[in-house]
């Protein structure tokens, strides 16, 4: 009978990203972070195909660079923190190859009390010593969903016809993992 251990993952905050991007008049992208979010990680020794994550963000600690675009982020048109203080991501299952350092990570995103199932994009890159001898899991992630599933709906249509802001956001993480003792 095979023994199979258990390994506790840790977020690196001062090596991880969790960003995101909108298309604004169309053509510009407005880019932003979230400064706050950790993650309980746990995998079958260091297979990451079996990683059960639950992964949470602030909302309120979002940074596009602009005080007045992130109020309005918090606010009742999108994030409304007042009353939803989490988004949460938890993974339920993993489409990809053992071979290979890409595949697809599935799991339900839940943002203002709504949830959704959403695919990311892994890229696995791999796991190393850093100069303190921690051993790091190291990731990027990515993928794209449609705001409006979460009921972030406001908009401004332009003289053209078009929309002030797209309704997809592109999901662009950089993840490094500390295994914890």
């Amino acid at each position: 009978m095979e023994i199979v251990t258990k390994t506790k993952w840790a977020i690196d905050p001062s090596h991880s990203k969790i960003c995101f991007k909108i298309k604004h008049l169309k053509f510009s992208n407005i880019s932003g972070n979230f400064r706050e979010f950790d993650a309980n990680i746990y995998t079958r020794e260091n297979d990451f195909l079996t990683a059960q994550i639950d992964l949470w963000l602030n909302p309120a600690s979002v940074d596009t660079g602009n005080e007045q675009r992130d109020l309005q982020l918090k606010s009742a048109d999108f994030f409304n923190v007042e009353e939803f203080k989490v988004i949460n991501f938890c993974a339920k299952d993993y489409v990809g190859s053992r071979q290979i350092a890409h595949y697809q990570m599935v799991g339900d995103l839940v943002m203002k009390g709504i949830t959704h199932e959403i695919r990311l994009n892994v890229e696995f890159c791999g796991i190393m010593k850093d100069p303190n001898g921690n051993e790091k899991a190291i990731f990027t992630i990515n993928g794209q969903i449609n705001r409006k599933a979460w009921g972030l709906n406001w908009n401004i249509v332009l003289e053209s016809g078009d929309l002030l802001l797209s309704e997809d956001v592109w999901i662009e993480c950089d993840i490094q993992l500390i295994r914890q003792s």
